[in-house]
């Protein structure tokens, strides 16, 4: 078996080396990750400038480029191999709620998922004195899973693993996508040469009180596994939509 890892927070971070330990004993591990964080990047990808993939260790390489640049390369380019289990991860903090369509993690396991490979996006939901073996621990037997079973087409698994400050936690809940709070988003500040600029992004999220979503999971002190298609059509909207009348164009 061959297991592809990736992640966002870059491939010299902590939570990718305990994936590497966790998986090291079940199948041969690659690595292709960021040179350096590609935190909020979603789902882009690098078509401006060519792209360096350099080896730093038997089996693990660092690219110039997104999560999903590196997910691409390594099996398009890379690997000598296909690999059978595309993981991304551990982040270093939640990807839940509408964060995920911004998440590099998720972005890296959404690749994956368009190129048929079973995926799984791994985060842990602290940012501060992060403890990730339990998270890695844990996706390891989901790995276990996955690969006997496999995956629907075009789905992946987002899984997000609450702070245990480095205690094993052994229930897990299958959940829904949450909604989030997001605070004032953008902060202007002057230079001394008396221009403007902007940084976004806030002082941190909340989410809402939904029952089944990955929030209210993580707040209980679960595992939250969620499956993400890739097909983004919202099914129960056709309706309403084909009901929808465009002044002089006529509906096929």
């Amino acid at each position: 078996m061959h297991i592809l890892l990736s992640n966002d927070d870059g491939y010299d971070s902590e939570g990718l080396r305990c994936l590497e330990e966790a998986l090291a004993p079940m199948a041969t591990v690659w690595t292709v990750a960021p040179d350096q964080g590609q935190s909020a990047m979603g789902r882009a990808i690098t078509l401006q400038r060519p792209l360096k993939v350099t080896l730093v260790a038997e089996r693990r390489y660092k690219v110039n480029g997104t999560p999903s640049d590196c997910v691409n390369l390594a099996v398009n380019g890379v690997l000598p191999v296909r690999p059978d289990l595309v993981i991304s991860g551990i982040n270093q903090g939640a990807n839940m709620g509408d964060d995920i369509s911004y998440s590099g993690t998720a972005a890296a396991a959404f690749e994956a998922a368009i190129l048929g490979i079973p995926a799984i996006a791994v985060s842990l939901a602290t940012k501060q004195d992060c403890h990730f073996m339990p998270a890695a621990r844990f996706a390891a037997a989901l790995a276990r899973s996955v690969l006997d079973a496999g995956l629907p087409t075009y789905v992946f698994l987002n899984v997000n693993v609450p702070d245990t400050k480095g205690a094993d936690v052994f229930d897990y809940v299958i959940t829904r996508q949450g909604r989030s709070q997001y605070e004032k988003t953008v902060t202007a500040t002057t230079c001394p040469r008396e221009q403007t600029y902007y940084w976004l992004g806030g002082k941190g999220v909340s989410f809402e009180d939904i029952d089944g979503s990955d929030a209210n999971a993580v707040r209980c002190g679960l595992i939250s596994i969620t499956p993400i298609s890739t097909d983004l059509t919202d099914d129960g909207s056709m309706g309403f939509v084909r009901n929808l009348s465009v002044d002089g164009f006529k509906q096929g």
